[in-house]
Formats: structure tokens, sequence, C-alpha cells
């Protein structure tokens, strides 16, 4: 599926990954994802996608941002907008699709192959233009989980699929096995 000599970018959506590992019962080690696709080819960009809220004061997803943005990935973020449906309920939307499919599109000259993660169906169109120009399409999601969370004709389009399940050895952590957070610790005047 992956040939050495190409170059490999990797287009995470971020909330459909992050939703289909939570499915799958387990976390994503971002490190050793990396890692296992420089192995694979020349790789040379991974893009990370999510909208932030932000009002608020402290996002749970910040310090992952944060890690990646320092850790080789290129993070691209927008603000959520936020609305009320029309059962009165708050809802929060935050949709990467039309910023992801801009950056393939414009790295179709110098890429070979295009590792999508995402079981968005919207992509099908993408992967269609992509492989007009010639180019490889994998796609990363997972049919194991109940409904499955790639759609079936981004499945189709797609030069390869690859179940997530199928990557957890080599990319994947226990949720059990996530590193605590540091406590910060102010001294006073009982510390002394």
């Amino acid at each position: 599926m992956f040939d050495s000599r190409e170059r490999i970018a990797l287009f995470i959506d971020g909330a459909n990954l992050y939703a289909t590992s939570r499915s799958l019962g387990f976390d994503l080690d971002y490190r050793k994802l990396l890692t296992y696709f420089q192995k694979r080819g020349y790789l040379l960009r991974a893009y990370y996608y999510t909208a932030l809220i932000e009002d608020q004061e402290y996002s749970s997803i910040r310090p992952l941002i944060d890690w990646l943005d320092y850790n080789g990935y290129r993070v691209v973020t927008k603000p959520a907008k936020e609305f009320t449906d029309a059962a009165g309920r708050r809802k929060i939307k935050g949709n990467m699709d039309i910023e992801l499919t801009i950056d393939a599109l414009e790295l179709s000259e110098v890429l070979d192959h295009y590792v999508i993660f995402s079981g968005d169906g919207d992509f099908r169109t993408l992967v269609e233009a992509l492989q007009r120009k010639g180019k490889k399409v994998s796609v990363v999601s997972t049919m194991a989980s109940q409904p499955p969370m790639i759609s079936d004709d981004l499945r189709r389009q797609a030069d390869h699929f690859v179940d997530l399940t199928s990557l957890r050895a080599e990319i994947g952590r226990d949720p059990n096995e996530r590193p605590q957070r540091r406590v910060e610790h102010s001294e006073t005047a009982e510390d002394f």
C-alpha cells in the first residue's frame, strides 16, 4: 500500500478521529503516529484540523493542540460557532472540511499519497478530485464500531481503506496510560 519513495501527507479531521478512537476504546499516541508514517515514505506534512470554542478560559483540547504544534504537526484551527437549535438546545458547530480540502488540493503538485483520517462522506469528492490528478488516497477510519464511523461512499472511493483497529498496536495507547496532569504546587508559609 505504501511505497518508501512516496511523498506522503496526513490530513487529520481531529473531531472525527477522536470520536473514532473513543468508539474503539483507545487513545492515539500522536508521536507514534508520526513515526509510523515516517517509516512508510517521505512524510512531507501532518495536518491536524479542529475548531476551538474561543470564549472558554480553558479548553480541554488546548494542551493537545499546543503539543501537536510543537511536535511536528501543522495545526489548523478556527473558532467554533455556537447556536441554539429549533428545540432550544445549545449546539456547537465547527466543521473543518473546507480548510482540509483546500490544503489537500494546494499540495497536489508535491504529494504522491494522501492519508485522510476521517470517515466523513463529504470527503468523497475530494478523494475523487485527487485521484483524477493521479494521486493515491488512503482513508483511515473504522468499520468495527456500531454504526461504522466511515461513510460507505468514502470507503469505496478511496484507493485504500485502513481500519483504525489495525493500527492500534502501532499508534494506540490505552486510556489508562494517559500521562497524569501535573498539579502546580505553590509555596505557602506552611511549606517552610
